[in-house]
């Protein structure tokens, strides 16, 4: 919500990450705890941050087909932007996101089709 912060679109940034990105970072994960047993935290994300309308028109182009949307109030407290610094992941790990916003929306759009056709 909110379509008035100081970002490129006027909507707020945020890091969208693929599901199998973050799968991928998990398996990395395991791989080095069995080497270096301990507790670390590591920001996991692309590092780069999309306005919620850039998701928007992802979708539109992964779909085919427009997306209604309505802009409304900001949600109270919300930040303008935010996205994960992953270098600490890529050092440790070795790890980094490797699909883009457009590939994740292609994705998911295409697993949520073979779902529904499942479903009927």
């Amino acid at each position: 919500q909110g379509h008035d912060y100081p970002t490129p679109d006027g909507t707020a940034m945020r890091d969208y990450i693929h599901v199998m990105d973050i799968a991928e970072a998990h398996v990395a994960a395991l791989r080095y705890a069995q080497r270096q047993p301990g507790l670390w935290i590591l920001n996991l994300g692309t590092g780069n941050g999309h306005c919620v309308l850039d998701v928007i028109r992802a979708f539109e182009r992964a779909s085919g087909r427009r997306i209604a949307y309505e802009l409304g109030p900001r949600r109270p407290k919300d930040v303008p932007a935010y996205w994960a610094d992953p270098s600490l992941a890529h050092a440790t790990l070795g790890w980094e996101s490797q699909r883009s916003l457009d590939a994740m929306c292609h994705d998911s759009w295409h697993w949520r089709l073979r779902w529904s056709a499942l479903a009927l």
